[in-house]
């Protein structure tokens, strides 16, 4: 363990060790024979204090204490001297303890309590601690412990950020050292006088170039360099960095199941729905809370806007998220005439947006935009069997349409935090050749392309992608993570300007000139830089390495996605286009899904084995056996509201499993819906029939069977 060999025991060695564990034994029935009959007496406690000795770790000996204290105090409550004889007592106990095993979790945790009771003095803690810190510098109990003590003295940050520089100039290596300056170092920051991070972080990057330079296998200062670099490109204060509609864009907004067949509608992004709404997204640079119609206001001639709901995108059921999305109506129950509406969104003009670190929102933002509502669809619209081959259109790279749909993030202080950039490459360009030099040079590239101008990001990304593939070469034991690094890199070059976006987007002429992206044959392991890509309505993934679809959720208006010929093992990798409400066609053929089993540990997607909610309708209640057996599946199509879905080429997609489907995706039943279906398959439900003949391997994915009343 921790490069330590074992070594084979003496026979005298092995003799102590025997009779040592007759003795705990024997010492283990007697105090559980106390324990269990609630036994409080000075006896009973003095044989918890020789298990104790023997086995600092007897994390249930040390609880017996605590009710024995208890015990004490319930009764003793006014004699405030026995108390605080009895409280010192548990002190000198843990103090042995801690000196048999100083990395006892429960000695520590134990000393902690017992100073939480206030009746013992803290001033002695301290100089117990640099004893115990003397022993073993870089021990993390006592350095948490430390923060405790800290906390319950007058003893400032400043004093305690002095006593780490001295910890870590005695040594480099210290970890809990450098890790205990971070924490310090995160509260002072632009909060004390004297720690302004334009003047701080430099000099803190003069002291770990230090440990690094002296040491450069050791990770120590690797690591607190790391911590700087993020707060070197990010801003404690929350902002805003997009949002859909953008700034200055013009929307066509239609009803029904069908869209507007306008020629003008290529110079616009447009939305059917036949809910009569559509989404309003805010994408902030980190989670926050808050996003309510008292924190946001919006201005508009739609009526049924007055009291907006705003709703968190995210896969933790949790009320702080870095997107959020509200619905505004544009469809009234009284026919109109065409007519334009001025959509005006202000963002911070009242206080309640805060960010999970607790700062508050204090960069105000506005954006403006015009809807173009059509009241009717064309009556002969028709559902549209999507095909990722035909029917695409090269985006127009002259056209200045784009500049409308992608925001350019907001950015405060660049230019201390440029040239701090800059003279760390300088720096480790000296390093390059090993691995941890290439990995912090990469990172330092790729931090200086996310704050610079549009124009010289390119050079930057070309260099970035260049060291993650010399790391997977070098470094095999930690290939997928510099294959994510690389996807993110990619991914960001692709969103980096207009120019370079607009290669790789096209129009959809089949759904009314509808915005597609089209990221196939990347090698994409992870999906990045989402931002940038609110507005797109088609997306194709096709051909790539991804193993789940996080950071989808965001793309509100997606309604086409495919996913097909990728890794993905299961449904719950894709729980997070349950958020896509305006989802219609989604490929995921040729993956990897039902060919492992599902680790429900793994996702957010609950397991119906753990949850009854499955019972509540009639699907779960008349399918039990099948939906236990697919719950991921389940879970994830049941909130979707797919017409066409292609499932072909993987484990999962088998009689049994089509059986399920159409029960839970009702809108594959529907006329003209399309569904691709394995070699042979025949579904009966009370609504309709469907009937599938076979076809051969070769075909599984390409042919789509419509069902028929």
């Amino acid at each position: 363990m921790h490069g330590r060999p074992r070594k084979a025991y003496k026979p005298e060695e092995e003799a102590a060790s025997a009779a040592k564990a007759v003795k705990l034994r024997s010492l283990q029935n007697q105090f559980m024979s106390n324990h269990h009959a609630k036994i409080y007496t000075k006896e009973a406690i003095d044989l918890s204090t020789k298990l104790l000795e023997i086995n600092p770790e007897a994390y249930t000996a040390w609880n017996y204490r605590k009710l024995a204290v208890e015990d004490t105090l319930s009764r003793e409550e006014s004699n405030q001297d026995l108390v605080k004889s009895v409280l010192d007592e548990e002190l000198k106990v843990v103090e042995s303890a801690l000196r048999q095993n100083f990395k006892s979790y429960g000695a520590w945790h134990h000393r902690k309590w017992v100073l939480s009771k206030g009746h013992s003095s803290v001033g002695n803690e301290l100089r117990l601690l640099d004893k115990f810190q003397t022993l073993d510098s870089r021990n993390f109990h006592a350095w948490n412990y430390r923060r405790f003590v800290v906390e319950l003295t007058n003893r400032s940050k400043e004093d305690e950020l002095k006593y780490t520089e001295d910890m870590i100039s005695k040594d480099f290596s210290n970890y809990s050292a450098w890790h205990n300056r971070s924490v310090l170092l995160s509260s002072l920051l632009a909060k004390a006088e004297g720690f302004m991070p334009n003047e701080k972080i430099p000099d803190e990057y003069k002291l770990v170039h230090d440990a690094i330079f002296t040491d450069e296998d050791d990770q120590s200062g690797w690591f607190y360099h790391l911590w700087l670099l993020d707060q070197t490109v990010n801003v404690e204060t929350p902002l805003l960095t997009s949002s859909w509609p953008s700034h200055g864009s013009c929307i066509n907004l239609s009803g029904g199941a069908g869209c507007l067949n306008d020629s003008s509608s290529s110079k616009l992004t447009t939305f059917c729905s036949e809910s009569g709404s559509f989404p309003l997204i805010l994408y902030f640079d980190q989670a926050v809370s808050g996003v309510s119609s008292s924190t946001v206001t919006v201005d508009s001639e739609l009526r049924g806007n007055e009291d907006l709901v705003w709703e968190p995108v995210s896969n933790k059921n949790s009320r702080v998220s870095s997107v959020w999305v509200a619905r505004l109506k544009y469809m009234s129950s009284e026919p109109c005439f065409p007519k334009e509406y001025t959509v005006k969104v202000r963002i911070g003009n009242s206080p309640g947006i805060v960010s999970s670190r607790g700062c508050n929102f204090s960069t105000p933002y506005e954006f403006v935009f015009t809807a173009h509502v059509h009241d009717t669809v064309r009556e002969d619209s028709q559902e549209v069997v999507v095909s990722w081959t035909d029917g695409f259109d090269i985006w127009d790279a002259q056209s200045k349409d784009l500049n409308f749909l992608v925001n350019l993030d907001q950015q405060m202080g660049l230019k201390w935090r440029q040239e701090a950039i800059e003279e760390e490459i300088e720096l480790f360009r000296a390093l390059s050749d090993s691995k941890i030099g290439k990995l912090t040079l990469a990172r330092l590239l790729m931090a200086k392309a996310m704050i610079s101008e549009n124009g010289v990001k390119g050079v930057h990304y070309e260099e970035i992608l260049e060291l993650y593939n010399d790391l997977m070469v070098l470094d095999s034991s930690h290939y997928h993570y510099y294959k994510d690094e690389h996807s993110v890199a990619l991914l960001h070059k692709v969103t980096s300007s207009t120019e370079s976006l607009s290669r790789h987007l096209f129009r959809y002429r089949d759904m009314n000139n509808s915005v597609c992206l089209r990221l196939n044959n990347l090698s994409l392991s992870r999906i990045a830089s989402v931002k940038k890509l609110l507005f797109v309505q088609m997306l194709d993934l096709s051909h790539n390495e991804l193993h789940s679809t996080e950071g989808l959720e965001a793309m509100q208006l997606l309604s086409c996605l495919n996913l097909s010929h990728n890794r993905i093992r299961s449904f719950s990798a894709l729980d997070s286009l349950r958020h896509l409400k305006q989802l219609r066609v989604l490929d995921v053929s040729h993956n990897n899904i039902g060919e492992h089993s599902v680790d429900t540990t793994r996702y957010l997607c609950s397991s119906p084995l753990s949850n009854s909610e499955w019972t509540e309708d009639e699907v779960g209640r008349q399918m039990t056996s099948l939906v236990t057996k697919y719950w991921d599946a389940y879970f994830v199509l049941r909130d979707l509201n797919l017409k066409q879905l292609d499932i072909a080429g993987n484990m999962i997609a088998g009689d049994e499993f089509y059986t399920l489907v159409p029960q839970k995706v009702a809108n594959l039943e529907d006329e003209d819906s399309c569904f691709p279906c394995p070699k042979s398959f025949r579904a009966s439900t009370s609504s309709t029939t469907l009937n599938l003949k076979p076809f051969s391997d070769t075909d599984c994915g390409k042919t789509w069977i419509k069902s028929s009343n």
